[in-house]
């Protein structure tokens, strides 16, 4: 198992994760994000933000990063924490807890960057996801309505977000 940055090679497979996640997303009557375009996914490999875990050379998780987020986290320019966008599993890899080696890897990323917090967001009062994230150490800290939402994803639109943080660790 390797995590790495993606590269333009993955577009394609990116794209499908993301469409599997929005079937999945849709078989459990979640809001669900709207076709990520091939431009927005080569962007964020461009920017070194579209990261992956490979397991024998497959792309088995997806995610993006960046560093501040100010439509979802207000002010948040000057808070010195990792956001986390877009976690996506491919359905063969589901179960094999990646979403925690994901974490594990964001906190390590987070100790060399000198960042104090992991922040997330999911669109919808997700019950499912509210319980898996507190199981991973993350502070629900409530349902919030967007102020401005005409500048991200569609599914924005469709609901309250639900915010989630979490401390750096030492170790």
């Amino acid at each position: 198992m390797q995590i790495m940055p993606c590269t333009s090679a993955d577009v394609e497979r990116i794209a499908e994760m993301y469409s599997l996640a929005t079937q999945y997303m849709r078989s459990k009557n979640q809001v669900a994000w709207p076709q990520f375009s091939h431009s927005l996914i080569t962007e964020a490999i461009k920017e070194n933000r579209q990261w992956k875990i490979d397991i024998n050379t497959e792309i088995a998780c997806i995610w993006t990063i960046t560093f501040e987020d100010p439509l979802i986290w207000k002010n948040s320019s000057n808070d010195k924490a990792l956001y986390i966008h877009r976690i996506a599993t491919h359905p063969n890899f589901r179960g094999r807890n990646l979403v925690k080696t994901l974490m594990d890897w964001a906190n390590a990323y987070c100790r060399k960057q000198q960042l104090r917090c992991i922040r997330m967001d999911t669109v919808g009062n997700n019950a499912g996801l509210i319980k898996h994230y507190g199981k991973l150490g993350f502070e629900f800290l409530g349902l919030h309505t967007l102020d401005e939402t005409d500048s991200l994803p569609a599914h924005y639109k469709d609901g309250p977000v639900c915010l989630f943080e979490k401390n750096v660790t030492a170790s």
